[in-house]
């Protein structure tokens, strides 16, 4: 064989061998970046440290929010699931709402909202649970709030008590929770007790000992106006009902 030719030949060899280990050499360096980002992003240099807790939430500590969170402990960034960790916040009982943002390398944000109690209910052992607008238990009290509205459900199988603090009242309530949720302000302060009959009509008892016979949840503003109107130009003395069931015949007997 020509000597070129094989010189040639050693020569072609020789840069193909220099190819292959420089294709070796980038493919273990790719390799050791990797490892190297997988093992920094799930170490204590990008943690969630930094945790804050923003909104109104004065019923539910920041402490008791992060312990739900469970990002107390500090997990990776990168294993947070904000959609995992708000689920954990709502279900505690005065959270309405919450919003979890990761911010890179460290933080972690929860926005949260705040349930508003709306009235409360007689409850086993002398106990009252508050509830909100919808039929969820934030808590339960040893006495009765003074000025906390009493919501009174009753159905075909006798009265409906409370749910345990985090569950909700059954759909036979919602007629009841409708008008704790839209009593006016100026009206509010004058109602006792919001009673749910088994055939969901729903009546009012006023600290003037008045009773108010508002029928189905409908029409509810028109009645509203129609009882302060009832109120506001009649001399009602001694015990009468206002029925405003139908709110174009409004009658008191």
């Amino acid at each position: 064989m020509d000597p070129r030719i094989r010189q040639r030949r050693a020569a072609l060899r020789r840069r193909k061998g220099r190819r292959r280990l420089r294709v070796a050499v980038v493919a273990a360096a790719l390799v050791v970046v990797a490892v190297a980002g997988l093992l920094a992003l799930h170490s204590s240099l990008l943690s969630a440290r930094v945790l804050s807790v923003t909104g109104d939430h004065q019923r539910t500590s920041t402490k008791a929010i992060l312990a739900a969170s469970g990002l107390d402990g500090h997990p990776p960034l990168i294993d947070v699931d904000p959609s995992a960790v708000a689920a954990r916040v709502v279900a505690l009982p005065f959270v309405a709402s919450a919003r979890v943002v990761r911010h890179w390398p460290d933080g972690v944000t929860i926005a949260v909202t705040q349930r508003t109690p709306v009235a409360t209910m007689a409850g086993p052992a002398g106990s009252w649970s508050s509830v909100d607008g919808s039929g969820r238990t934030l808590e339960v009290l040893a006495t009765r709030p003074g000025s906390a509205v009493e919501l009174v459900v009753d159905s075909t199988r006798g009265s409906v008590p409370p749910a345990p603090v985090g569950g909700s009242l059954p759909p036979v309530a919602r007629p009841g929770l409708t008008v704790c949720r839209t009593l006016p302000a100026a009206f509010v302060a004058q109602v006792v007790s919001v009673t749910v009959a088994p055939a969901g009509t729903v009546s009012l008892t006023l600290n003037s000992g008045l009773t108010v016979l508002l029928g189905t949840d409908t029409d509810l503003p028109t009645k509203y106006e129609d009882v302060a109107s009832i109120i506001a130009q009649a001399n009602l003395v001694g015990k009468h009902t206002i029925d405003v069931s139908v709110p174009e015949s409004p009658t008191v007997s």
